[in-house]
């Protein structure tokens, strides 16, 4: 919607915001729209269910309003925005400024979940084990910041994909808790990455994905590759080895017995 309104500098463009989206990480929130204001000034109004409404980001020049504060009152609740397009100093009138409704937004159920953290991990034999850290939020509960698992309690899992490394095919788990404990196999190094995932949720159910660790086998490893295998591969080896080296003389011996007999047969006969 466009408005004409005068302004002291003269005739002036006033615009209603348009584009107007929820950034939300984590429960970090905010509120983006357009165009850039020349002349005038954007105020945001910010309402809930069980909000009074509140004013924030008044009188900015900004396409962008901070609405974290707000929203950490209740989480759950169902909030709106009203941006107003306000000529600056027109105290003289007194209608109600021209402003646009953003579209709801439930910050329980629509933030986005941050990328979790792998803060250790180690394959043992047959064994990998992945300790993942929760994103912290910025609510505070008693001076205490709070994790998404403080906020999402059980609603909260954790998926990990792994692949045995230069290898393709992938294999998934998941746990309510920090820690994974995977069955692989062993000798072989393996490569996975985490996310965090809230099952319950119609959208914006998995966090991005966190980077991607890869375990080492080291020589410690190696030597404890069970003994049996290993003395079964070096027998077949030897016994190899002594089948070819017998193979061999008997060849030779056939070979000097056949020259012998050669031998015999051209010898003249005795006078």
């Amino acid at each position: 919607m466009l408005a004409r309104l005068l302004s002291d500098s003269g005739s002036s463009a006033v615009q209603t915001a348009v584009n107007i989206t929820w950034s939300s990480v984590n429960f970090k929130t905010l509120l983006q729209w357009d165009p850039k204001p020349v002349g005038y000034v954007y105020t945001v109004e910010m309402d809930g269910d069980f909000l009074r409404r509140e004013k924030v980001c008044i009188g900015t020049n900004k396409t962008e309003c901070d609405v974290t504060n707000v929203i950490l009152q209740n989480l759950k609740d169902t909030y709106t925005a009203r941006i107003y397009s306000e000529i600056p100093y027109d105290d003289d009138n007194f209608e109600t400024p021209q402003y646009e409704v953003s579209s709801p937004f439930v910050p329980y159920t629509q933030t986005e979940l941050g990328t979790p953290t792998v803060t250790h991990f180690e394959q043992k034999d047959a064994t990998l084990k992945v300790e993942v850290a929760d994103p912290p939020t910025p609510l505070r509960v008693n001076g205490k910041l709070q994790t998404l698992r403080d906020i999402f309690k059980n609603d909260l899992e954790y998926m990990i994909y792994y692949w045995k490394d230069q290898s393709t095919g992938k294999k998934s788990a998941k746990t309510k808790t920090n820690q994974f404990e995977i069955e692989v196999d062993k000798g072989n190094s393996y490569c996975f990455y985490v996310q965090a995932n809230i099952p319950s949720r119609l959208n914006n159910q998995k966090s991005q994905k966190s980077s991607i660790k890869c375990t080492s086998i080291h020589r410690e490893d190696l030597d404890a590759l069970d003994l049996n295998k290993i003395l079964i591969i070096v027998g077949a080896a030897v016994a190899l080895l002594i089948l070819i080296i017998i193979l061999a003389v008997v060849i030779c011996k056939c070979k000097k017995a056949r020259s012998r007999s050669s031998e015999k047969e051209n010898m003249p006969p005795n006078l």
